[in-house]
């Protein structure tokens, strides 16, 4: 495990056009995933200890967001041989287990986490529904205890959102294992 943060990038940036499969198959398109407001995607995995301690979390955030007009999808770009605990086979797993009841897609070429330049899971972004990056940073200040934390960040980028309102200046990077990039 390496331990790595994300980019910043400039509000404003426009989200990647992406296409994925669902470990189901069923092949999910961008233009279908937004919600009135935007969308929230997620880049994380199954095994990550940071992306594990936080998709309860993550869970939470999709079902507030929800309410607000805002979709989420996550995708995870750890496809890769060398971790079987991330194949779309344990996402099934996975999806059961939690009850993930927004897209949780397979980037197997890992192109699209290379086009929104993701570098760590979990990787959050925020879109407005002008496909405009309004937040990219991190869930909350203590990813390892959620009884210890005193911000919540993404969850304010959210309400910020959903109500018109401009987007958070400070934005802390997240930080998470890093990507299991593919050299193939």
């Amino acid at each position: 495990m390496t331990l790595v943060e994300s980019l910043k990038l400039p509000p404003g940036t426009k989200m990647p056009r992406f296409h994925l499969k669902d470990p189901f198959g069923k092949v999910h398109s961008c233009d279908d995933l937004f919600g009135e407001k935007g969308l929230l995607v997620i880049f994380t995995c199954n095994h990550c200890p940071y992306a594990k301690a936080q998709w309860g979390r993550v869970l939470q955030l999709a079902r507030h967001a929800r309410q607000h007009g805002i979709n989420t999808v996550a995708i995870n770009p750890n496809i890769h041989p060398d971790d079987p605990a991330d194949s779309a086979e344990k996402m099934k797993v996975k999806i059961t287990e939690l009850g993930i009841d927004f897209p949780y897609l397979v980037d197997e070429t890992q192109d699209t986490a290379r086009a929104f330049k993701a570098q760590c899971t979990p990787d959050p972004y925020l879109f407005d529904c002008s496909w405009q990056l309004v937040y990219h940073g991190r869930i909350d200040d203590s990813w390892r205890d959620e009884s210890k934390v005193s911000r919540q960040e993404l969850k304010k980028a959210i309400d910020r959102l959903a109500e018109g309102r401009p987007p958070v200046d400070a934005q802390t990077p997240a930080m998470g294992c890093s990507i299991k990039w593919r050299y193939d």
